[in-house]
């Protein structure tokens, strides 16, 4: 099933016990983007995912994934998505090539060496596919969750706040590696309390505040919400970003580290 929107939430409310969460989320994404819902700690992202995942369910409006109804066609939208959470669900006793083969044969999917090569490759973890994967980096071991997670070619994919706990090189590693999924075609549904992150990555993004979106659009629209700036001459300083890698140097392949 085709639908030029991946995503589309309306209405979605959803309480634990007496304490409400979402509110009335509407929301639409469409196919091959990247969209970042961004909150802080508790504004019920994690729950919006948990829902279109299947595994909660809403107590009330509606939402589909990839076309499909996530309560009457629960089966179908479990076969259209993948999720990678906010810890890295790896086996470190395995290769990373180890990894994704079994993933691969757990789908029953042919040639599951030749599909983890392509991955491997895809996610510039060649050279460190043979080694253990309790020698990879924090950012590494996230760029395997994530090409394991699009083994089968899901057309949708949920990452639930990816650079959790990562160094700032390793979440520089994870940002190529969403920007290679759109480049791919696939639908990224982002969530992030980083705004730096959103800002890097979104085509769209959403505000999800005390459970309702509170605003939702590019980043020039959001922009466009405040008062023209002052246009003043400043001596433009350097980011905390532009010191740290020119000390330690601009590769972020990270391959090498342990």
């Amino acid at each position: 099933m085709t639908t030029t929107q991946a995503i589309q939430i309306a209405g979605l409310t959803k309480s634990y016990g007496e304490q409400p969460v979402l509110r009335g989320v509407d929301l639409v994404v469409a196919q091959g983007s990247i969209f970042a819902l961004l909150g802080s700690n508790g504004a019920g992202k994690t729950t919006v995912v948990r829902i279109l995942s299947t595994l909660i369910k809403a107590d009330g409006g509606t939402a589909t994934v990839n076309g499909f109804d996530v309560v009457s066609e629960a089966a179908q939208v479990r076969e259209s998505f993948s999720l990678t959470g906010q810890f890295a669900a790896v086996d470190e006793i395995l290769s990373g090539r180890e990894n994704l083969v079994l993933v691969a044969k757990l789908r029953h999917l042919a040639n599951p060496g030749a599909i983890a090569d392509d991955l491997l490759a895809r996610f510039s973890l060649s050279d460190a596919g043979g080694r253990k994967v309790a020698t990879y980096s924090g950012g590494m071991r996230r760029r395997l969750d994530i090409a394991m997670s699009l083994i089968g070619d899901p057309p949708v994919i949920f990452l639930d706040e990816p650079t959790t706990g990562l160094d700032p090189q390793a979440r520089i590693e994870v940002w190529d590696a969403v920007k290679e999924l759109a480049g791919q075609g696939t639908t990224v549904l982002l969530t992030t309390q980083y705004l730096d992150e959103a800002e890097q990555l979104a085509d769209r993004i959403a505000i999800l505040h005390q459970g309702r979106i509170i605003v939702n659009g590019t980043l020039a629209e959001l922009k466009q919400l405040l008062p023209p700036a002052k246009v003043e001459y400043v001596e433009k300083q350097p980011t905390l970003e532009d010191v740290f890698f020119a000390v330690v140097g601009a590769d972020t392949s990270g391959d090498n580290d342990a």
